[in-house]
C-alpha cells in the first residue's frame, strides 16, 4: 500500500506516526517535509476535506504561539496522512492505523 506522511521532524507527533508506518510491513512510504516543501492550498484543502475535518478541526490551537498567531480566532478559510484508504490527521497519531 502506498502512504504519504507530511512529515515535520520536531513534532513528537509526527516522529512518532512515522515510526508506524516504517515498522507496518508492506507500506511504500513517501515522506515529505512540509516546512521544506510546503503544501498548496489546494492540496491542503482536499486533505482536510478527504479526512472528514474542517479547517478549524485540523489546525493545532495549542502551543505557545498559538494564541498570538491568532489560530483559535480563525475561520475555515485560513501531521496530514494519506493512503489509499483515505486521510486521517494523525493527532494522536494511532489514528493512522485507521487506513493501513
Amino acid at each position: 500500500m502506498k502512504a504519504t506522511l507530511w512529515h515535520n521532524p520536531a513534532c513528537g507527533t509526527s516522529r512518532k506516526t512515522l515510526a508506524i508506518l516504517e515498522e507496518t510491513p508492506d507500506i511504500e512510504l513517501t515522506v515529505i517535509e512540509y516546512l521544506k516543501q510546503p503544501y498548496t492550498r489546494q492540496k491542503l484543502v482536499q486533505l482536510i476535506r478527504d479526512a472528514g475535518l474542517t479547517p478549524k478541526e485540523a489546525i493545532r490551537l495549542r502551543g505557545p504561539d498559538a494564541e498570538e498567531r491568532g489560530l483559535p480566532d480563525l475561520g475555515d478559510d485560513a501531521i496530514l496522512v494519506e493512503t489509499d484508504k483515505g486521510v486521517r490527521f494523525c493527532r494522536p497519531q494511532d489514528v493512522v492505523r485507521e487506513i493501513l
